[in-house]
């Protein structure tokens, strides 16, 4: 499609924005644990389990399911689609600039594993190490929005390719390990039905302005095709999420641009929000601590200090081998805090913790409320040590503009005592010594900005030591 993206209306523009989807789901999700544990607590609890479906062609789902299987495919779309344009054409286009956003990625999902690995030893819940891995993109870039806003793009950029690469390694983690029994022909329906939705979207992406009858033809099309793909995927035994990762993959640039920017305020305000309200239908187990298990105290670890470590330290590797001449270089500094919005769990984890802990019920609980709490410690975290680096960064700034306004001050007074000094004399020699101080005095001042700028500069790069 080549039209214009229509403007938004102020309800639309107010669920784009990062901070509010982020305020939005820690609402959400709080509500859903306070009424769990209220009067209205079981009346939840049996409408999340309440069957609701078609049984003839398997689809007999639990309301709970429809929203964490088929709701959140269309949040998965989106961040397959943000993916492939990071790789085909943002901040992980190029080796030089993935390496080390990747390597923090990868430290940012082994160390967490570790701890979990290491917290549940002799336990039988080791093998749930995927839980505490993954990084809510929505969430830390809503944090990140609403105490940074002194920081410069480059950080920005450089959480967003850690986050991608981060949801990248989950997608990977659902699809290989909460995979059940494989039906092929299941599976080789989804292939071809994911095909024939990439051919659409080409020919979508063909159609002109003006062909509007065609365009919709196209469109419902592809909604009909989506929808058999996720059935397949659903019926192959893989996590019917990856249809949504699958079709944000193959779906052509420009119609998957406009598809996702149409999808973000649904996924912003109604799919991610009633994830997390569901997720959190938890009541509160009334046992000591002692009695809480290993899985517990892992993931409640796992996310605000496994992630913090696992990120900053990869960092620091990376950057001082393979990323010496990166663009996405950054502090020691930069990477903590980085770290700290790293252990933002939330979305991700909660999905893991559901297919990990499938059956045991109580464990699923915990589960739940380690994600919440070490979520909502890594928030406080990042909260802080973001507004710190953007209070740094925001002083350098200013001492860089005063600097520079310093060096522009000085040079229009020199510019004013050179003019009063200038000898009487003829008209053609004042006129030619007035000519030569001016392009001297042109020149001095662009000397003295240029030196201003250098020392804003040498200020701004001394908030990264």
């Amino acid at each position: 499609m080549n039209a214009q993206i229509p403007n938004d209306t102020p309800h639309v523009s107010f669920l784009r924005s990062e901070r509010n989807a982020a305020a939005l789901l820690l609402v959400a999700a709080a509500l859903g644990l306070v009424l769990a544990n209220s009067p209205v607590g079981s009346a939840l609890f049996d409408a999340k389990n309440a069957h609701v479906g078609f049984a003839g062609i398997g689809l007999d789902l639990s309301l709970g399911h429809w929203i964490s299987d088929g709701l959140l495919a269309i949040f998965f779309f989106i961040v397959a689609v943000e993916l492939k344009h990071e790789l085909v054409a943002g901040s992980l286009n190029s080796p030089a600039k993935a390496i080390v956003p990747a390597i923090a990625a990868l430290g940012g999902v082994i160390v967490p594993a570790g701890v979990f690995l290491i917290a549940t030893i002799g336990s039988p819940y080791g093998d749930r190490w995927p839980i505490p891995t993954a990084t809510d993109i929505a969430f830390a870039l809503g944090v990140l929005a609403i105490f940074g806003r002194a920081l410069p793009t480059r950080v920005r950029i450089f959480l967003l390719a850690l986050a991608v690469l981060d949801d990248l390694v989950a997608i990977l983690i659902i699809a290989v390990f909460f995979t059940t029994s494989l039906n092929l022909p299941a599976l080789g329906g989804a292939a071809v039905a994911i095909v024939v939705f990439a051919l659409l979207s080409r020919a979508l992406a063909r159609r002109r302005t003006t062909e509007r009858g065609g365009q919709w033809m196209i469109v419902a099309a592809m909604i009909v095709v989506a929808i058999a793909a996720w059935y397949f995927m659903y019926q192959s035994g893989v996590h019917a999420t990856i249809a949504g990762v699958a079709l944000g993959l193959a779906m052509a640039g420009p119609p998957a641009a406009r598809a996702a920017h149409a999808l973000q305020p649904i996924s912003n305000g109604l799919v991610l929000p009633l994830f997390a309200f569901a997720a959190a239908l938890v009541a509160i187990p009334s046992v000591g601590i002692g009695q809480l298990t290993p899985a517990f105290w892992g993931i409640l670890i796992a996310l605000p200090v496994g992630k913090v470590v696992g990120i900053t330290v990869a960092g620091v590797i990376a950057n001082r081998t393979v990323g010496r001449n990166s663009p996405a270089l950054l502090s020691l500094a930069d990477l903590v805090m980085i770290g700290g919005l790293g252990g933002i769990g939330f979305t991700v984890s909660l999905l893991m913790n559901e297919l990990a802990f499938a059956g045991l019920d109580e464990v699923v609980d915990e589960g739940t409320l380690a994600v919440l709490l070490g979520s909502a410690v890594s928030i406080v975290v990042a909260a802080v040590l973001v507004s710190r680096r953007s209070r740094a960064y925001g002083a350098a700034d200013a001492d860089a503009d005063a600097d520079a306004a310093g060096a522009a001050s000085a040079a229009s007074a020199a510019s004013a005592a050179s003019a009063s000094t200038l000898p009487a004399g003829g008209g053609a020699d004042r006129g030619g010594s007035n000519g030569t101080s001016g392009g001297m005095d042109g020149e001095g001042t662009k000397g003295d900005a240029s030196d201003g700028a250098a020392s804003g500069a040498s200020r701004a790069g001394n908030v990264n030591e």
